[in-house]
């Protein structure tokens, strides 16, 4: 039979019901598990949300303050989905109280915030694990086995976007997304911290950047009242965007691959239009989040003309078996966070990493911090290379990629 592990979520907005559905979903799809959760505390500073998940969850602890949370002997692991400025408070002081830490990303305000907070994680001696669900589908698994095999040849370049709308109505809110101080950056760290572990994921090593950020809605409205998820506020003062809307960026990768990955917030027209396009010598591999379960495969010697097939994965690929028979019937996004919840708790279970750990959001975060410094002197930049400033030129590295080269040393 399987041991208890008490569990608690702390921010219980969208992606804090999200945390606990998967929780509570994981003896369904992994049974073999020797640990189930329990949800034994949920922390909410807004009035009356933490009793009404507690009630409709099943909670048996409700508090406005997480404090008591870390204090909680009956709590082993904890899911942090508070607002950005809160992670690394909160994810060093429950590292330092013992528990296991799955925080969302992009963990703090910039790469010392990550960084603190991986190291605090590191000298308790518990696991920790961050929220780069992208990576985590089995068709982008699927993906990155068939470029690290050489199926495309040797990567060329690729193209990684992140589209959204769901800050494109001028009456948004001006929740603490948008500001500097609570949210830090914006769609940098919203975006296209899951398009920088996604490049990384795949490709490896990003080595030298240059970027750009824009602010297309200068002004929202303030809300009333507390906000949930992207609300609108028609009607109310208006105050500044204080972080970007937007953001381009060119890459380098140590296997001498160019990239582009471009990140919006804003983008009218656009719903949840994040996926990737990755070339190489002999061929090229696609993925649309949209449709999550499906490739698009070019391979073969033609060069021109090569035609492009879709390719629906299945058992197999990623953990596509633990939720489907076969190839071709739909997973979606909560599934995603279902495995990642899996393989938290795997870690938990066996004391060792598995899925996207503290260091994927440090090395991750690293590069987000290049870009902002990037947009904000010009020029191209060494992601960690410290704020000197950016280097005069692009880096001096291979002009050719290299066969040896595999993205999984990152």
């Amino acid at each position: 039979m399987a041991e208890e592990l008490g569990v608690a979520v702390v921010g219980f907005g969208w992606m804090g019901r999200v945390h606990t559905r998967a929780y509570a979903r994981l003896p369904h799809h992994y049974p073999q598990l020797p640990l189930r959760p329990r949800l034994v505390a949920v922390a909410e500073e807004v009035p009356g949300l933490a009793e009404e998940a507690a009630e409709r969850y099943g909670f048996a602890t409700a508090t406005r303050d997480w404090r008591e949370v870390a204090a909680d002997p009956r709590v082993r692991a904890v899911s942090v989905t508070a607002p950005n400025f809160l992670h690394r408070r909160i994810g060093v002081a429950m590292a330092e109280a013992g528990k296991h830490l799955w925080i969302e990303k992009p963990v703090g305000l910039s790469a010392g915030d990550a960084r603190a907070v991986a190291e605090a994680v590191a000298k308790a001696g518990v696991q920790g694990a961050v929220g780069f669900n992208y990576r985590n589908a089995p068709a982008v698994e699927a993906a990155r086995d068939l470029i690290a095999a050489g199926g495309i040849g040797t990567v060329t370049h690729a193209r990684i976007r992140l589209f959204s709308d769901y800050a494109a109505h001028p009456d948004s809110a001006l929740t603490w997304r948008y500001e500097r101080e609570r949210g830090g950056s914006g769609v940098l760290g919203d975006l296209a911290s899951h398009g920088a572990d996604l490049a990384r994921f795949l490709l490896g090593d990003i080595t030298a950047l240059t970027a750009d950020t824009a602010v297309f809605v200068r002004e929202r409205a303030r809300p009333t009242g507390a906000t949930a998820g992207h609300t609108l506020a028609p009607g109310g003062e208006r105050g500044p965007v204080e972080n970007e809307d937007y953001v381009g960026c060119l890459l380098r990768f140590a296997s001498g691959a160019r990239g582009v990955l471009e990140a919006c917030r804003v983008s009218v027209g656009e719903q949840n239009a994040y996926g990737f396009e990755v070339h190489g010598t002999r061929g090229a591999v696609f993925w649309d989040f949209r449709r999550m379960n499906e490739l698009g495969v070019s391979r073969g010697t033609s060069y021109q003309d090569q035609p492009v097939s879709t390719v629906h994965v299945g058992p197999g690929a990623g953990e596509f078996a633990a939720f489907q028979p076969g190839a071709a019937n739909a997973m979606g996004y909560d599934d995603l966070k279902v495995i990642e919840a899996y393989r938290f708790v795997r870690s938990v279970a066996e004391g060792m990493p598995y899925g996207a750990t503290l260091a994927d959001a440090v090395r991750g975060a690293v590069v987000l911090d290049a870009m902002a410094e990037s947009a904000a002197r010009g020029g191209w930049v060494r992601p960690g290379a410290g704020s000197t400033g950016p280097s005069p030129g692009i880096p001096s590295e291979p002009s050719e990629p290299s066969e040896a080269s595999d993205p999984r040393n990152r």
